[in-house]
């Protein structure tokens, strides 16, 4: 029974973060900032896409659907989704909501390429 009421105290503190996390009004944004990285030559470049649009990266083709930021501090965090693959394969290395204070949970896993999410902004900055 005190293992149990453990797990249950242990859930309900975790979970308090994440609920909190879910309340952050947010709004869409136009533009996202990314930055990718050749692991192999070591070397980094920042990249800029359009809500919609697709880019090509060395070997990388990533695209963009959707990016938002919170509306009470627009510089405290970015949601991206991003659809990103590899050129020489149909299915994607990458599907999902990357966010940019976190890019360790939800990370491109390419043996490759890193990919992470910077920032999320309308065209007026």
């Amino acid at each position: 029974m005190m293992g149990f009421l453990r797990f249950l105290a242990l859930g309900l503190l975790l979970a308090g973060p994440i609920t909190a996390q879910s309340n952050v009004e947010t709004e869409l944004g136009e533009i996202v900032s990314l930055r990718a990285l050749d692991t192999i030559t070591g070397v980094a470049k920042d990249l800029e896409l359009k809500v919609g649009d697709t880019l090509e990266y060395e070997r990388l083709i990533i695209h963009l659907q959707e990016c938002r930021y919170p509306i009470v501090n627009k510089s405290a965090d970015a949601f991206a989704y991003l659809v990103i693959r590899d050129v020489r394969e149909s299915v994607p290395h990458f599907e999902g909501w990357m966010i940019a204070s976190s890019p360790a949970l939800s990370a491109l896993d390419h043996p490759r390429y890193d990919v992470w999410l910077l920032s999320c902004r309308t065209s007026d900055g």
